[in-house]
């Protein structure tokens, strides 16, 4: 009689970590790095500020694999993007960043302030960048804003109003003291009491 296996539930399914090849990071590769976490190019116009921070797991581990990427407008609220017509031809700022942690789940971009745009209809939204969290364990990889601290257009965002005002705090980016370019502190909790909010897109 053949030999049955035993039911029962399979191995869970996972992402990653395999994102080292995706991050190209700093000359490690024999070609140029795609992407970067430095979003600052000679002519980009705006006020530079660095956006850091940890990512950590629902046991508020860091997570040292995690990759994270940026997009955002320019100083004027105008996307790198065909479809932006208002877009300055004359800028190489791209608006697109990406970054691996390090093993105390570190990250760090520089990059620009960037300015208002408006949603759909037509209502400006506060100075945000988008992030897109990727994470071995996540099937799907999660979306958020960073809003930055001290913003008067926080309060009427059309899209931070569609968060409990209990759950706002874990949108803003606390500005951290120190000497030249602002610095912007962002902690991401994938799960746990402090989870930072992620959108359906």
């Amino acid at each position: 009689m053949p030999e049955t296996k035993a039911q029962g539930i399979t191995p869970s399914q996972t992402v990653g970590p395999f994102f080292k090849y995706g991050l190209t990071p700093g000359g490690q590769y024999d070609w140029n790095d795609a992407f970067t976490n430095n979003l600052v190019t000679a002519d980009t116009t705006g006020e530079r500020i660095r956006v850091e921070g940890r990512v950590f797991d629902g046991d508020g581990q860091p997570v040292p694999d995690c990759m994270l990427e940026i997009w955002q407008a320019d100083a004027l609220g105008n996307f790198a993007d065909p479809k932006d017509k208002r877009a300055l031809p004359n800028s190489n700022f791209r608006g697109f960043g990406r970054c691996g942690t390090s093993p105390n789940g570190e990250y760090a971009f520089d990059t620009i302030k960037p300015g208002q745009v408006a949603d759909p209809d037509g209502k400006p939204q506060a100075p945000h960048i988008l992030l897109a969290i990727f994470a071995r364990g996540m099937l799907l990889h999660n979306y958020t804003r960073i809003y930055l601290d001290g913003e008067a257009a926080n309060v009427t965002d059309p899209v931070m109003a569609l968060v409990p005002a209990d759950r706002r705090a874990t949108l803003i980016a606390r500005r951290a003291p120190g000497n030249g370019n602002p610095v912007y502190r962002f902690d991401i909790h994938l799960q746990g009491d402090n989870e930072t909010v992620f959108f359906e897109i």
